[in-house]
C-alpha cells in the first residue's frame, strides 16, 4: 500500500494512462479524484473502483472548474497529490494550423497544468505534496506535424522546473514524467482512425509501444514517499526513442 492514506487528483482520468493512474492509485489505498470531461466514462470507472474513488466533471482550461475539483477532493481528505494527466492531440503541418486548433491544444494542455498547479498549492503548503505533469517525449525534442503538442509539452517541462524551485520550501515535490508511443487511444483519435502501432513500436530499441499501465507504474512511485528526494526532474518512459538521434 505505497499510498495508503493519500489523496489524489488526476486529470483525464476516465481513460487511458489516466484510468490506469487511477486504477493503480486505488489500489495502492490512495483515495483518488477522477476528473474529466467525459463524463459517463469517468462515472462508470468511479463505480468500479469504489468508494475510494469520485468522479468530477473537469475542463482543466476552466478556473472555475477547478476551483470545484479542488474542493470536492478536499471532501475525501487533504490534498497530497495532483497528476495533470489530462491532454489532447492534433496533427498538421505548420502552415496549415489555425489558430483555433493551436490555441485548444496549448488551452488543456498548457494552461489547464498551470491552473492545476496554482490550484492546489494552497492546499498543499501546510505539509507538502507531489505534483507531477505528464510531458512527452514531444516535451524533449521536436517532431514533425505537432507543432502546438510540442509547444505545450515544453512549456510543461519549464513550468514544472520553475514550480519545483518556488514550492521547494512549502515541502512540494513538482516533477515531469515524459511518455513514448503508449497505447491508448490518443492517436487514433487524433488521426480520425487506427494507427498500426507496432509499426511505430518497431522503431524503438525495446521494440514494442508501451502501456498504460507502466506509465501508471512510474507516477505511482513519484506519488509515493520513495520518490521523496526527486523534484524538478524529467521521468522519461518511452522505450529507448530519446536514447538516439536522426543520424543514427
Amino acid at each position: 500500500m505505497r499510498l495508503a492514506g493519500k489523496v489524489a487528483i488526476i486529470t483525464g482520468a476516465a481513460r487511458g494512462q489516466g484510468a490506469a493512474a487511477a486504477r493503480r492509485f486505488v489500489a495502492e489505498g490512495a483515495r483518488v479524484l477522477i476528473g474529466d470531461v467525459a463524463d459517463e466514462a469517468g462515472k462508470a470507472l468511479a463505480d468500479e473502483l469504489g468508494p475510494d474513488a469520485v468522479y468530477q466533471h473537469l475542463d482543466v482550461s476552466s478556473e472555475d472548474d477547478w476551483v470545484d475539483a479542488v474542493r470536492a477532493a478536499g471532501e475525501l481528505g487533504r490534498i497530497d497529490v495532483l497528476v495533470n494527466n489530462a491532454g489532447v492531440l492534433h496533427f498538421s503541418e505548420l502552415a496549415d494550423t489555425s489558430l483555433a486548433d493551436y490555441e485548444r491544444v496549448i488551452r488543456v494542455n498548457q494552461i489547464g497544468t498551470f491552473l492545476g498547479m496554482r490550484e492546489v498549492i494552497p492546499a498543499m503548503s501546510d505539509g507538502g505534496g507531489s505534483i507531477i505533469n505528464v510531458s512527452s517525449v514531444e516535451g524533449l525534442g521536436g517532431m514533425p506535424l505537432l507543432v502546438a503538442y510540442s509547444a505545450s509539452k515544453f512549456a510543461i517541462r519549464g513550468m514544472t522546473k520553475v514550480a519545483a524551485m518556488e514550492l521547494g520550501k512549502h515541502g512540494i515535490r513538482v516533477n515531469s514524467v515524459h511518455p513514448g508511443a503508449i497505447d491508448t487511444r490518443m492517436i487514433p483519435d487524433a488521426v480520425g482512425g487506427e494507427v498500426p502501432m507496432e509499426h511505430v513500436g518497431k522503431r524503438v530499441a525495446l521494440g514494442r509501444v508501451g502501456q498504460p499501465s507502466e506509465i501508471a507504474d512510474l507516477v505511482v512511485f513519484l506519488a509515493s514517499d520513495e520518490s521523496s528526494y526527486c523534484t524538478g526532474a524529467e521521468f522519461v518512459a518511452d522505450g529507448g526513442a530519446t536514447a538516439t538521434h536522426s543520424l543514427a
